[in-house]
Order: structure tokens, then C-alpha cells, then sequence
């Protein structure tokens, strides 16, 4: 039975998240990028541990309380982790199948290092807009883009941060994402009105990246042992039957997701139509990988039960190609999503004990003009999604906060609209523990500190905005008869 509490204090509110940082700081100095592989999820027990302390001996909670927050904020994420195992599965299939080897092949006939780099970002920036979905494009033409540029002689590192950059400018323009249907119902604004008003930051920040990512590839020294691009082709199609008829399945997925079926049944027939293109394309990869005797239906069978729960890989002559030809299926996603539910579990302690509340409610008072209510809407947006690990609690608990605040100030909700979307959706792939973050650190196989910081777009972001606010430039203020009524 919950007795008396009381509200937690600033201090009460700062001692997890210090607790946090500075553990987080300890882990990559002894763990570096593999801290995915469990030491950031026992860092952030032991923060979850740290604030349940604090809420019940300080605050006056009891556990059941907690816990009931742990099991709601855990709950928000459940969509996210059926994604995360789909999407395991369907890049298990699609290299089965040879979708993925296809959209390599043929991207390293058209593209050459000095334009790759824009052009990754260019064709993720399409597919997102088109899609509305950042994490699909990611773990599509996303993966064969990552193949393509390390094909080239291209850093890990830098290949996510274009494929990243254009998948979440679509994510943040596209009329079909989520989070930007959100981040206008949050302010009181519509869609299109919300689109039209983040163009204003969006254009010139996407623009200025894809002028570094331009400058950059025309400046790269690529290694000439890996950049030898027609025997990688020729490895691929020996190894592969390469056929156009292999991308009827990534255009059936993208016709269901522009019809606006749902991600998880959408992303589900497209791993299962890719275990089929597999029977019918690839019988020699489908031995390959089955390694056993039998009949061929047997063999199919196994190989692309194989394809969508576990690691497979297709091994050739040549070791860049080998690098290219592996998926981990959904087991591939058990660290990422063991990382989401303690993440999870953080952020719901902090919610239902009001820290974050405390918190969100100190920078508020400090908030005089135009430009710092921006800065500190974005700077809000990116605490949350540092401390509630998820890009739409990052929307909507900073949405609901701002919006009187706003409204008093004479601003239209457009501005929070757009704020939002400018610093909280765009942000969120570049924190390691964020649900995003750890996604497509994943699906790309890339540390999030090792893509973070060639993601150009996300970084700018958030700074336009705060520039635009500063400057008042392409702020919609009401008329004074639009705030009587």
C-alpha cells in the first residue's frame, strides 16, 4: 500500500543521472564499442538500483510502485522489440535469398567513392521519406549501402553516419512517420502545417550535410587493397544468383509500408518472402548454409529457419566479401533488446518517482526569450532521451510541459512542433542506450560512438533550431485576437 511521499528535490533528481555518466564514462574506457554486449545494460541496473533507492528510503515510495512504472515504461517499448526480432529475421532472409548481395552488386556498378557518401545519404533520405520508417531503411538498403561503401574502401563509421543522416531527415519529413504525426498532436498543431514549418530548419541542415559528406568524399584516401571493386563483383556473382527479379521483395515491402500497413506484419511477409525468393533463386546457398543431407525441401526448410533465428554466413574467396555475407537473425537482437528493457526500466523509476518532472520543471523557470525557450525545449528533449532511453517519451513528455508555455509566449504550436522534432527524434540514434541508438548500432553491426560522429544531420539539428529561435527567424507568432480566443 503506498503511504505519504513527497516530491523529490533537484538534488534527489541529479544523484541517478551523475551516477549514470560517470559509470558510463568508466564503462567505454574499459569496454570501448563492445559495451552493447552487456556491461552498459549492468550500468544501467545499477543506475535503476541508485533511483529506486533514493524514491523509497528519500521520497517515500514504495516497490510495488515502482515497479509498476518499470512494467509501463517496459510496455511502451514492446512494439520496438517485436520490430527489432522482425527485422533480425528479415536481414537473415534477405542474404539468404540474395536481396542484400543484389543491392550491393549493383550499387557497386553505379556508385564511385567520391559521390558515395552524399549518395548514401541521398537514397536513405528517399526511402525514409517514402516509408516514413528511419529503422527499416536502415536495415534495407541501409545494410546494402554499409556493404557497398566498406566495398569502397569507406570506414564503418562514416558509411552509417550518411545512411543515418538521410534515413532521419526522412523520418522527421515524412507524413507516414510516427513521430511526426506525434510531435504535432503533442503541440496542438496538424501534419502538414508541421511539416511545412520544420522545412524551414530541416532543408538548410540536411543541405549542409550533404555538402560535407560531398567535400569529404572527394578528399578520401581509400585503401587500395579493399577498393578493388570488380573483384568483389565477381565474388558476389559467382556466389549468388543475381537477378532484378530479387527486389519484387523489398518493392512489396515498400508498397505495404506506403499503404501504411503496420511495421510488424509489413516487416514480417517481407522476411518471409524473402525465405521463398530463397528456395526459388538460391539452391546452392540454401545447401550451403543447411550443411546436411537430405531432400532439398528438408534443406530449405532448415536453412531458412536457420536465416531467421540465428547467425548465418556465406563463405568465398575473398575476405571482404565475407565480412559483407553474415546476419545474426533474431538472436542477433538479444543484446539490444536486453539493453531496451533495462533502459526501460531506468526511465520508468525516474518518471513515476517525478525526478524527471523536477527536473524539466527547474529549466523551465530559467526561460526569459524566444531563443531560450527553444534552447531549453531541445535541451529537454535530449535529457529525456538520455534518461528515458526512447525518442517518444523524448516527444511527448516535453510536448505536454511546453505547450501552455508556448501559447503564453504568443508562439504557435508549429514552433514546439518543430522543436521537438528537431531535437528529440534526430537526437535519439545517438545516445548507445536509447532504443534507437542500440538499433542501429545492431542492425549495422557499428558502435554508436563509433557512426555518432559523422551523423551529421543529427547533430546540426538540434543547433538550427536553437540558431532560428535566437535569431527569430521562421517563427510563427499568434495574433493577438488568435490568443483571446
Amino acid at each position: 500500500m503506498q503511504g505519504q511521499t513527497r516530491a523529490p528535490k533537484v538534488l534527489d533528481s541529479l544523484i541517478p543521472l551523475v551516477f549514470l555518466i560517470v559509470l558510463l564514462v568508466l564503462n567505454i574506457r574499459v569496454f570501448g564499442t563492445d559495451g552493447l554486449s552487456g556491461s552498459n545494460q549492468i550500468v544501467l541496473i545499477l543506475s535503476s538500483t541508485v533511483a529506486a533507492l533514493i524514491a523509497i528510503f528519500r521520497l517515500g515510495f514504495d516497490w510495488e510502485t515502482l515497479q509498476d512504472g518499470i512494467i509501463k515504461s517496459i510496455s511502451s517499448a514492446m512494439s520496438s522489440i517485436l520490430i527489432l526480432f522482425l527485422i533480425g529475421a528479415l536481414a537473415g532472409t534477405w542474404l539468404l535469398s540474395g536481396i542484400v548481395p543484389a543491392m550491393i552488386y549493383y550499387g557497386l556498378q553505379v556508385l564511385s567513392p567520391g559521390v558515395f557518401l552524399a549518395a548514401a545519404c541521398f537514397v536513405s533520405a528517399v526511402v525514409s521519406v517514402s516509408t516514413g520508417s528511419s529503422w527499416t531503411t536502415v536495415a534495407t538498403v541501409g545494410v546494402a549501402l554499409l556493404g557497398i561503401g566498406k566495398a569502397l574502401g569507406f570506414e564503418d563509421g562514416i558509411i552509417a553516419g550518411a545512411i543515418i543522416s538521410g534515413a532521419y531527415f526522412g523520418d522527421k519529413m515524412s507524413p507516414l512517420s510516427d513521430t511526426t504525426n506525434l510531435a504535432p498532436a503533442m503541440a496542438g498543431t496538424d501534419l502538414f502545417t508541421h511539416i511545412r514549418h520544420m522545412a524551414k530548419t530541416t532543408v538548410p541542415s540536411i543541405t549542409i550535410t550533404f555538402i560535407l559528406f560531398i567535400i569529404i568524399g572527394m578528399n578520401y584516401e581509400t585503401n587500395d587493397s579493399v577498393a578493388d571493386v570488380k573483384s568483389i563483383s565477381d565474388v558476389i556473382f559467382s556466389t549468388f544468383n543475381i537477378s532484378g527479379w530479387l527486389f519484387i521483395v523489398p518493392i512489396v515491402l515498400l508498397v505495404l509500408i506506403i499503404k501504411k500497413v503496420p511495421a510488424i506484419p509489413a516487416l514480417l511477409i517481407g522476411a518471409l518472402l524473402g525465405g521463398i525468393f530463397a528456395v526459388i533463386f538460391q539452391p546452392d546457398i540454401i545447401r550451403l548454409i543447411a550443411n546436411d543431407s537430405g531432400s532439398f525441401s528438408y534443406l530449405s526448410f532448415k536453412a531458412v529457419m536457420m536465416a531467421l533465428y540465428g547467425e548465418i554466413s556465406v563463405v568465398t574467396s575473398n575476405d571482404v566479401v565475407n565480412e559483407l555475407l553474415v546476419t545474426r537473425g533474431m538472436g542477433g537482437m538479444l543484446n539490444t533488446i536486453w539493453l531496451i528493457v533495462v533502459a526501460m526500466a531506468f526511465g520508468g523509476i525516474l518518471e513515476v518517482s517525478g525526478m524527471l518532472q523536477v527536473l524539466a520543471e527547474a529549466v523551465i523557470k530559467k526561460v526569459h526569450t524566444v531563443g531560450s525557450l527553444i534552447a531549453s525545449t531541445a535541451a529537454t528533449c535530449v535529457f529525456f532521451n538520455f534518461t528515458t532511453s526512447d525518442q517518444y517519451l523524448a516527444i511527448l513528455v516535453p510536448g505536454r510541459m511546453y505547450a501552455d508555455v508556448y501559447k503564453k509566449r504568443g508562439l504557435k504550436p508549429e514552433n514546439l512542433s518543430r522543436t521537438l522534432e528537431d531535437s528529440a527524434t534526430v537526437t535519439s540514434v545517438l545516445v548507445p542506450w536509447n532504443t534507437c541508438g542500440a538499433t542501429q548500432a545492431s542492425v549495422l553491426g557499428v558502435a554508436t560512438l563509433t557512426y555518432a560522429p559523422y551523423c551529421f544531420f543529427n547533430i546540426i539539428s538540434p543547433f538550427m533550431t536553437i540558431l532560428y529561435g535566437y535569431l527569430k527567424l521562421g517563427i510563427n507568432y499568434y495574433e493577438e485576437a488568435e490568443v483571446e480566443a
